[in-house]
């Protein structure tokens, strides 16, 4: 019954010691610099898995990228001496564009400023976006104060319908000012999305914003906007916690209001198309050429080059432009592919059950390999869990916070454990080395401890001497008084034993009525005189018996000391059982040293 109790405890203690570290790190989850610390390594966690899983996605195979790459910058520079080139050009290409009937044309440029040099190209800029439908301009929000630019008003047509739901003001979603394209764009145009990115604290791209707060009204992100014309669609819903464009589609919104974005691979997981080959195409008027490329395609348009600064870092790549980007937030909306963050809740549950699993083996199992390879194994098996649940159900589950929980909880209750074990295993060896009666050390543990200290004599030249005592007539008291008496004086004696000796010495019961103590560090004379003082002490005792009666006992004591009376724990014992002899024979109730 002790036992179960004792084994009740210890699960209680661990239960403890678990719940006592969430309760830790629930208030270190208060300080800043543990949660970044926390949260940096859990996005580190997520790029991986993300690499990982880009491999086997394939991105929509009708979203091509018409980049300005480098190629296309050099061929520009050649060709026309400047970047940006003129919009008479970006004209051109989009009425070329438009014979392959393209669904969209969405441009990742920012037209902002009218070219009062070149005011013609401009007008076949604002021609070709008007003879068109299904072209959709950029423009982005900041928060510069009026004296630095004056914020617009934004003509109504571009705002977001929402049927329901509303969204927090944030950092994330709210501006206060805007960088709008020309007039001329603006009172032309029909679809304007907003390009704004924003990164996470370690300068990598993880979320998009869908909608944006701009002086009270709602906007769309450029590819959502045309990802809603694209799905004939005028108007959306906030409900929970999501964007529900439809029945199909759902954008899920992080608790910053932005979503988390499911990456397809590198840069050129899309199909790109330079510039400097459509605009070639479009000289030798090659239908068949834009025809293979663009005919029913969601054309991006966007630049690439490395010299032209719109390079951005992401989970699956350090260096990749901010078209891909926005075509990869337009391809998890069509795929209904967003990724949605487990909640605080579920993370938690999940780190408690994996620490009370380790816990608990730590507990049952005493091969040390075998528990660190379970606690191996299970970090592996839940890391390879994690990276599953989110390829089959795109939900990113916590990695870190289990792990740092996990191994500090194993750390904890296997120090604990082995702390407990020690503390039993000297209680079992105190229980081993003492004599129950009198609960002083027993005959193997004086025998131990002469080897330890003749040793000590042989290697450091340690002097200890011992003390051998036989209670005088203890026969004959046992057939006077009872058992149970000689039993009350063998206490009492063992007692006076303890109280005149040092903490250093050793009292031991060597057997029957014979008690020894070892005397460290110490030579025949000194020995002689505790022997005495002993001697004189039990002498002067009235020792009280079983039925409360007081009476007087004497004992017998021999001495011996190492070097002098022999060399092993035999010959010392040999020698000092014979002084004791020799008391006995001369009298009794005396100290003998010398035979």
């Amino acid at each position: 019954m002790k036992e179960e109790n004792k084994k009740r405890l210890t699960y209680v203690l661990y239960a403890f010691i678990i719940f006592a570290l969430f309760g830790f790190l629930i208030w270190l989850g208060h300080f800043c610099a543990f949660q970044d610390f926390i949260t940096k390594i859990e996005q580190s966690s997520f790029d991986l898995r993300q690499t990982i899983l880009s491999k086997y996605k394939k991105p929509n195979k009708d979203i091509v990228i018409l980049s300005v790459d480098d190629a296309s910058y050099e061929y520009i520079m050649d060709k026309y001496g400047s970047w940006p080139i003129s919009r008479k050009i970006w004209a051109d290409t989009i009425n070329f564009l438009e014979q392959a009937k393209p669904k969209n044309i969405i441009m990742d440029l920012l037209f902002v400023k009218a070219n009062l040099n070149d005011i013609d190209s401009d007008n076949a800029l604002v021609n070709s976006i008007k003879n068109n439908d299904n072209i959709f301009l950029s423009m982005n929000f900041d928060n510069y104060n009026d004296e630095i630019r004056k914020s617009p008003t934004i003509d109504d047509k571009f705002k977001l319908k929402i049927k329901e739901g509303y969204l927090e003001d944030n950092s994330y979603v709210t501006f206060i000012n805007a960088r709008t394209v020309m007039p001329e764009l603006m009172n032309t145009a029909k679809n304007i999305g907003i390009i704004n990115v924003t990164r996470d604290n370690d300068g990598i791209i993880r979320n998009a914003t869908p909608i944006f707060k701009y002086k009270g009204d709602y906007y769309p992100n450029l590819s959502l906007l045309a990802a809603m014309d694209y799905l004939d669609i005028d108007s959306v819903s906030i409900i929970d916690d999501e964007i529900v464009l439809d029945e199909k589609h759902t954008i899920p919104l992080d608790m910053s209001q932005r979503t988390i974005l499911n990456w397809y691979g590198k840069s050129a997981s899309y199909k790109h198309i330079p510039l400097w080959e459509v605009i070639k195409a479009q000289k030798e008027n090659n239908l068949e050429f834009i025809n293979k490329n663009f005919k029913n395609k969601i054309v991006y348009v966007g630049t690439t080059a490395t010299s032209l600064s719109d390079i951005k870092s992401v989970p699956v790549e350090s260096n990749m432009s901010g078209v891909e980007l926005h075509a990869t937030f337009f391809n998890n909306i069509l795929d209904n592919n967003f990724i949605k963050k487990s909640s605080l809740k579920i993370d938690f549950l999940i780190s408690i059950l994996l620490c009370l699993s380790v816990g608990y083996l730590v507990l049952k199992t005493e091969n040390v390999a075998k528990t660190f390879m379970f606690l191996f194994t299970t970090l592996i098996l839940y890391s390879i869990f994690a990276l599953l649940i989110m390829q089959f159900f795109n939900i990113w589950i916590t990695i870190i916070f289990p792990f740092i929980t996990t191994i500090t909880t194993f750390i904890l209750i296997y120090c604990e454990k082995y702390l407990l074990k020690s503390k039993d295993y000297e209680q079992t060896y105190k229980l081993a080395v003492t004599d129950g009666l009198t609960q002083i050390y027993n005959h193997r543990y004086f025998q131990e401890q002469m080897i330890i200290n003749i040793n000590n004599f042989k290697r450091y030249g340690q002097v200890f001497s011992i003390i051998i005592l036989d209670i005088d007539f203890f026969k004959k008291f046992n057939d006077t008084y009872g058992h149970q008496s000689g039993d009350c004086v063998l206490k009492q004696v063992a007692s006076i034993l303890k109280k005149n000796s040092r903490t250093s010495d050793i009292v031991c019961r060597y057997g029957g009525e014979e008690m020894t103590i070892i005397l460290t560090n110490t030579n025949k004379k000194d020995a002689e005189i505790t022997a005495n003082k002993i001697c004189q002490a039990i002498r002067n005792n009235k020792f009280t018996l079983a039925n409360g009666e007081k009476v007087k006992v004497t004992v017998s004591v021999g001495v011996a000391t190492v070097g002098e009376n022999g060399q092993t724990p035999q010959e010392i014992i040999e020698y000092s059982d014979k002084c004791l002899y020799k008391a006995k024979e001369t009298g009794r109730n005396k100290v003998v040293a010398e035979i």
